[in-house]
């Protein structure tokens, strides 16, 4: 099977990739910026644009479901245009779906997600089709990785766990 593409937006697009990355499965990630306006996107303009990442991943080894299960787990998509201390609208929490099949998995995880009632709140997060990925600057790139001790408001809440997934690992 070939590996298969995600674009993510959860907030803050370092500590996303941080956490991401480290998953068996992952086989590369960039961070940018996805789902609005200005073409070549750049971190001082970005309009409309979340901060975004794009994961590509193997699919026998790592489901779309379970990253998206771990998208969820690392940030709060119950808060409306901001992930921590950020605020606006490139930190929304969005999920740009590349086909049918990615659309209905994101919407029924977020189903499950609301039915399971363990998150703080309705769950706030856009589910459009994806668009551009305009890939941030080399600076933005693997940023944790250079500076270990840098910015993140990203971190799994090991009480966000759907219950059938739980008894499962």
């Amino acid at each position: 099977m070939s590996n298969q593409r995600a674009v993510l937006a959860g907030g803050c697009f370092w500590g996303m990739q941080d956490l991401i990355r480290k998953r068996k499965g992952v086989v590369s990630t960039r961070v940018g910026y996805s789902g609005g306006d200005v073409p070549n996107a750049t971190y001082r303009n970005h309009g409309t644009h979340a901060e975004a990442i794009e994961v590509m991943f193997d699919p026998a080894v790592f489901s779309y479901r379970e990253l998206l299960e771990l998208f969820f787990q690392i940030h709060d998509p119950t808060t409306e245009n901001r992930q921590g201390n950020d605020r606006g609208m490139g930190y929304r929490s969005a999920i740009y779906f590349e086909d049918e099949d990615q659309k209905s998995v994101a919407l029924d995880t977020i189903a499950d997600i609301e039915a399971s009632g363990i998150w703080p709140g309705k769950v706030v997060t856009e589910i459009e089709p994806v668009s551009d990925f305009w890939e941030a600057e080399t600076e933005h790139q693997d940023y944790l990785e250079r500076i270990p001790n840098g910015y993140t408001c990203h971190f799994p809440r090991p009480d966000w766990v759907l219950p059938r997934r739980a008894a499962a690992e």
